[in-house]
């Protein structure tokens, strides 16, 4: 089993700037490709962002949320970040992060993805 934890969410105002973090533990693998999601309130589930390693780091990002936030990754530390600037009211939602253990042929779908967090509150206000 796969442990996540995420951390830094919090209320932000438009414009401001915040950096999730998630801690894996537990039967981790450097092979997983980590994911970002996202859920507002009467939504379905939507991808962020993910990372994984194809001879090299790859990325992937939802049109939404290119070019103001970027994910990363700490292997040393079992850690993936999500740094989120020039934030939105829009962006208000719970994330969670995912872990993968999927080729990354569907990287945009939840089903891909075999471990959760309980997530973290993002709240930007206007």
């Amino acid at each position: 089993q796969v442990q996540l934890v995420e951390s830094g969410g919090g209320l932000v105002q438009a414009g401001a700037s915040l950096r999730l973090s998630c801690a894996a533990s537990g039967r981790t693998s450097s092979s997983y490709a980590m994911g970002w999601f996202r859920q507002a309130p009467g939504k379905e589930r939507e991808f962020v962002a993910r990372v994984s390693w194809r001879s090299g780091i790859v990325t992937h990002y939802a049109d939404s949320v290119k070019g103001r936030f970027t994910i990363s990754r700490d292997y040393a530390k079992n850690t993936v970040y999500l740094q989120m600037n020039s934030l939105k009211p829009e962006d208000t939602a719970v994330y969670y992060c995912a872990a993968s253990r999927g080729s990354g042929t569907y990287y945009y779908l939840a089903t891909d993805y075999n471990y959760w967090g309980q997530g973290t509150q993002v709240t930007v206000s206007s």
